[in-house]
């Protein structure tokens, strides 16, 4: 696999001859929206198939599978543009295999209102599927909407669904009196298990992913008792349990740093542990990348000496933002925007894409004008090189995989990097 960068006055006939694959190929794999008008310093991810086969009068995904001995996710992850067709055309070129190093697992986080064909277009590239959708609110109560038909879609798929819990709303609001209730309430507490094995067994899910997003010194030892009881009941019943932590943010002008916690019991009690940071529709830290590279080395790098490796996932977020300044802090926000929305806006102001390597995130400046004064923009977002490079966090530390925040848009280079380097794991069959 190869990782472009678009240079001055390149096009994109120019990059197809330099690596000698079709404009159609390039365009269509790395979902390239204007591919007559690229931006300088975007990406291009050039994967080389191991094996390929051109289609004949009547195949079909299963016929292809079968006479090559793979399976139809195998296809729709090797070959993501037939996840919403029925046909395979006569000439077509069906990539078979890639030569992978290894494998990872891959946990996606959707809402449950999901675009149905960017679900079906991801799931071939996922281990587990969390479906964000449970909050813990006082007393140890539940509440959540229907997710029944997100469920059945991903264990068609082979996925495993699990059912996600926190007391974050859709919007990232935290609600710490609902985490006290529960915590330092032994009653409360034996009641909101009961809830939460109630509905694992009534939708069905393969298991539970439960965010510690208030996770710190002060609490960490209810925490652990919550967490011990919790693994206990739900292990007995045969269900997983993923914890999702995420670091305590300490905040500067200019400076993002974490607080660092005790893993060890939570790593013992639980079958997987994740680190993520999430991302919202709008962000209120200092211009950075959402999930850089240099710090999410610096959590495994921690976390390994108290979790063995193969329980481990580190989580990116593939959001990014477009921030304002001077950056004020408890101020000033940040909106959100997906790579293929940064990409657009680079072109519409003419920005040159920059790239910062301590990150390995990508980035611009442009300016505006609001009532007479000058504002400064600075965008930071995602792109292959950053996929890249935070997925050989798992092999360098040999952890189990990566967690994804989140997947309600099709990203294309980052499915093109995982997948033409790692197969993926699973733990229901794969059809």
């Amino acid at each position: 696999m190869i990782i472009h960068v678009v240079q001055p006055g390149e096009t994109i006939y120019d990059i197809a001859a330099d690596y000698n694959v079709s404009v159609t190929r390039l365009i269509e794999e790395n979902g390239i929206i204007n591919p007559e008008n690229l931006v300088v310093g975007q990406t291009a991810v050039i994967a080389y198939p191991n094996s390929v086969y051109i289609a004949q009068e009547g195949d079909t995904l299963d016929t292809i599978a079968g006479a090559f001995g793979v399976t139809r996710m195998q296809l729709l992850r090797n070959n993501p543009f037939l996840s919403d067709r029925n046909n395979i055309y006569q000439g077509e070129t069906i990539i078979i295999s890639y030569e992978t190093q290894g494998s990872v697992s891959i946990n996606g986080y959707a809402y449950p209102f999901i675009d149905r064909n960017i679900l079906r277009k991801t799931l071939p590239f996922l281990t587990y599927l969390t479906i964000f959708n449970f909050r813990t609110v006082t007393g140890g109560e539940i509440v959540g909407s229907d997710d029944t038909e997100i469920i059945q879609i991903a264990k068609d798929y082979g996925v495993a669904p699990l059912m996600s819990l926190s007391t974050l709303t859709y919007q990232g609001k935290s609600d710490v009196e609902a985490v006290n209730s529960i915590l330092y309430d032994e009653e409360a507490l034996e009641y909101h298990i009961n809830n939460i094995l109630s509905i694992l067994r009534e939708r069905g899910y393969y298991g539970l992913n439960i965010s510690l997003v208030n996770l710190e010194q002060q609490n960490r030892l209810a925490y652990e008792n919550f967490m011990t009881k919790l693994s206990s009941r739900i292990k007995a019943e045969g269900y997983v349990l993923f914890i999702t932590i995420t670091p305590r943010v300490i905040l500067t002008s200019n400076e993002i740093s974490f607080e660092t916690v005790d893993y060890t019991v939570l790593g013992q009690v639980a079958d997987f542990l994740q680190i993520l940071s999430y991302g919202w529709g709008s962000s209120v830290g200092p211009p950075s990348a959402t999930t850089p590279a240099f710090v999410t080395n610096t959590l495994l790098e921690n976390a390994v000496t108290m979790i063995p490796p193969e329980k481990l996932y580190s989580g990116i977020s593939v959001i990014g933002y477009n921030f304002e300044s001077p950056y004020i802090i408890g101020i000033s926000r940040a909106n959100a925007l997906t790579t293929d929305a940064a990409i657009e806006l680079a072109l519409l102001t003419g920005s040159t894409i920059l790239f910062e390597e301590r990150s390995q995130a990508p980035y611009y400046e442009y300016y505006t004008t609001s009532a007479g004064t000058q504002v400064r923009h600075t965008v930071w977002f995602s792109d292959a090189r950053t996929i890249d490079s935070l997925v050989k966090f798992i092999p360098q530390f040999g952890i189990q995989g990566t967690g994804i925040w989140n997947i309600m848009n099709y990203f294309d280079q980052m499915w093109l990097v995982i997948n033409s380097q790692y197969s993926i794991n699973k733990v229901l069959p794969e059809h």
